[in-house]
This record gives C-alpha cells, sequence and structure tokens, in this order.
C-alpha cells in the first residue's frame, strides 16, 4: 500500500554512544560519585553542574579513564569495543582508549598542552602517540584540526604559552579532535575568558558538535554556557544526580530545591 501524508514518520532509533551505568568514587571516607548514570548520543552534548565538591569533575576523570572506579560499567558503542565494559580494560589497552577515542579539553590549559611545545606540535603529539610517523601527515593533520577549531594558522607555530587563553583552548580542542574521537569531554571550557572570547569558543563547540557528531559531556558552573550548548542536563549535588533532564525545562522550572537554589543564584 502506498504512503500517505497521514502515515506516522518511522522513528529512526539511535544507540546511546558513551554509557556508563552505576559510576562510584571513594576517597578514602569520602564518596565523591555514588551511582550515578551516564548516556549520550551521537552528535548530543549533555551538561553537568553543581557546586565546588558536588562530583562533577570526578564524573569527567572517570569518563577520561584518568582514574580507577570503585563500582559501574562504562561503553562506547564502537566496534572494537562493543559489550566491552572499559573499566575492566588493563592499563595499556585504557591509554589506547584514551587516546583513539576520547578526547578532553581541560580548564587549565596547562594540563592539557606542552606549554613549550609549538601549538601545532601538541596536535602531532596525540597523532604520534597513535602510531603516525609521517611527517607531512602530522604537519597536515595537525593544521587541518587547528583550522577546524578555528585557529589562525598564521600562529600554528607559536608557543602556547605565548598565546591567550582563549587561543590556548582552541589548541586543546584541535589536539582533542585530531583523531576524531566518538567522545569529548569538556571540563568547564570559558572559565577565565572574556566575554567576546568565550562567545567566538562557545560557537566553534557548537558547529563541531552538529559536523563531527560526537558525544559531548560538558562540566560547567555557568548556568549560560550550559543553556548554550547543553541538549540536556544533570545537576549533582554531593555525588549523587539529583535533576535530569533538557536543558530548558531544567533550568526554566526547576523541580528539586537545590536545583532551585543554582537557578535562582544565577539570576
Amino acid at each position: 500500500m502506498a504512503a500517505t501524508m497521514f502515515d506516522a514518520p518511522r522513528l529512526v532509533i539511535t544507540r546511546p554512544l558513551l554509557q556508563a551505568r552505576g559510576l562510584v568514587k571513594r576517597y578514602g571516607r569520602l564518596t565523591a560519585v555514588d551511582g550515578v548514570d551516564v548516556t549520550v548520543y551521537p552528535g548530543e552534548m549533555l551538561g553537568i553542574v553543581g557546586e565546588s565538591g558536588s562530583g562533577k569533575s570526578t564524573v569527567l576523570r572517570l569518563l577520561n579513564l584518568e582514574e580507577a572506579t570503585d563500582g559501574g560499567e562504562y561503553y562506547l558503542d564502537l566496534p572494537e569495543y562493543d559489550g566491552v565494559n572499559l573499566f575492566d580494560l588493563d592499563r595499556y589497552h585504557r591509554r589506547e582508549v584514551r587516546i583513539n577515542q576520547i578526547g578532553i579539553v581541560y580548564q587549565n590549559p596547562h594540563l592539557g598542552l606542552r606549554m613549550r611545545t609549538t601549538s601545532s606540535g601538541n596536535v602531532a603529539e596525540r597523532l604520534i602517540m597513535a602510531g603516525e610517523r609521517t611527517f607531512a601527515t602530522l604537519r597536515r593533520t595537525a593544521r587541518e584540526s587547528l583550522a577546524v577549531s578555528e585557529f589562525p594558522l598564521d600562529r600554528m607555530d607559536d608557543l602556547p604559552i605565548r598565546l591567550s587563553g582563549g587561543m590556548q583552548q582552541r589548541v586543546q580542542l584541535a589536539k582533542a579532535i585530531a583523531l576524531k574521537p566518538a567522545a569529548l569531554l569538556l571540563d568547564e571550557p570559558t572559565t577565565g575568558l572574556d566575554v567576546s572570547v568565550q562567545a567566538l569558543v562557545l560557537d566553534t563547540l557548537i558547529r563541531l558538535r552538529r559536523e563531527l557528531r560526537i558525544a559531548t559531556v560538558i562540566v560547567s558552573h555557568d548556568l549560560g554556557v550550559i543553556r548554550t550548548l547543553a541538549d540536556r542536563v544533570m545537576v549533582m549535588r554531593r555525588g549523587c544526580v539529583v535533576e535530569q533532564g533538557l536543558t530548558d525545562q531544567v533550568l526554566d522550572d526547576p523541580q528539586h530545591p537545590y536545583t532551585q537554589q543554582l537557578v535562582h543564584a544565577k539570576l
């Protein structure tokens, strides 16, 4: 039978690209993360908010496989890791996942960049870690990644230590996406930047999310940044998620008293 204009559209079912369940992290007697679930779809950006000490940055470090977990499972929907709990991998294979499939932009560029290596060299370093050894390929890919991040190419051989904060963040971003990772993690990427520079970085992130279809998680205390970038938001308090949902829904009509406190504090 021929379809009519009244037929219901076919639903396109997309599987999560990044999925973590029951994340737990303890530091001695302190439980920094207590049973947190994280699900992100291709091209989606999930925001995590909460005051200092809420556990949001710890979640990001767990997703970056920087720290061992005290509980939970973590999956990337990729053929080479189908059904593999990434927390079960040994140190060597975790490093392989971090290099090839997870990009991160730190709040402090000194954590993500070698300040006395050229900007292009910082990007190339990631490619070298993945096994690339051809100079022409390293140079070309570094240039392409910097261009995609809207970094001025006439400064690609400048040292990051001589760049502004906004430009350092663009070098971090170029390094993070150089290998076209499945997941991108952003830790307060606009903190300390001037408003005009912040706007440029936000525009770049919006464009890259749309074009690259990366599953992105952003941690920020700035609800304006979260509103601009994130499709969904999770609110954390004392290691737990107290509220989550579509960003506009949560920020315009917060249900949990703690979320209401956060939102009203920013008004």
